[in-house]
């Protein structure tokens, strides 16, 4: 395998990992919050990455993302079990627990521009920290990509259920009808390029506002 391709991996490898994982565990950790302790009794409020690892969507996807050189990188992990009506509100809770694995990206992306921007000011333009500093600018990365994928109103994704918890009753029946179809919507959007159209500029304003703040 190619240097570059190894190099490119082993940089974006624990971003990935950490996106991916702490996103569903998030999903389990609001769900317990909310009423909820299926994710919990099925081990998967951990950051073990093993328990949440989809050998498709974890590692696949994204490596032959990555080699292809595609410039658009996600995946997803085995999606953390919710009993709705274990919710002391389910509606709104559903909506709750799905926005907690877009909010966890966006916490990770913050934590990994600290650590970029700590990683630039010891480094000094030596050289030293530069694989650090690279993994954190792909932290930032995927996260945001993720979140902003993940809120598209389309489910199963994240901003699909909180769409429908948000609808009244019958709209919401009738617009988690979709939800059969909408992997193949998403994966539709993608091949047509029109995926990239609607995500990117939400991405980049995201990327924006997080270097902003953190002075990257």
């Amino acid at each position: 395998m190619d240097t570059n391709i190894i190099q490119t991996i082993a940089i974006w490898v624990l971003p990935v990992l950490f996106a991916i994982t702490v996103h569903e565990a998030a999903h389990g950790w609001m769900a317990k919050r909310l009423g909820d302790s299926t994710a919990m009794m099925l081990g998967r409020l951990t950051l073990n990455p093993i328990k949440h690892i989809d050998p498709i969507g974890t590692i696949l996807v994204p490596v032959v993302l990555l080699i292809s050189g595609s410039g658009f990188l996600f995946g997803w992990a085995k999606p953390v079990p919710v009993t709705w009506e274990n919710l002391k509100n389910p509606r709104r809770d559903m909506a709750l627990v799905a926005l907690a694995g877009p909010a966890s990206n966006l916490i990770m992306a913050i934590m990994w521009a600290i650590v970029a921007k700590v990683a630039i000011e010891i480094d000094g333009g030596g050289g030293v920290l530069q694989p650090l500093i690279l993994m954190g600018l792909a932290g930032i990365q995927i996260n945001i990509i993720l979140m902003v994928l993940n809120l598209l109103p389309i489910p199963p994704l994240d901003g699909g259920r909180i769409v429908t918890g948000l609808l009244p009753g019958p709209m919401a029946w009738q617009f988690s009808r979709i939800e059969p179809f909408g992997l193949f919507i998403l994966i539709g959007l993608l091949l047509i390029g029109v995926l990239w159209q609607i995500l990117g500029p939400v991405v980049a304003a995201a990327q924006g506002f997080i270097f902003f703040i953190t002075g990257l």
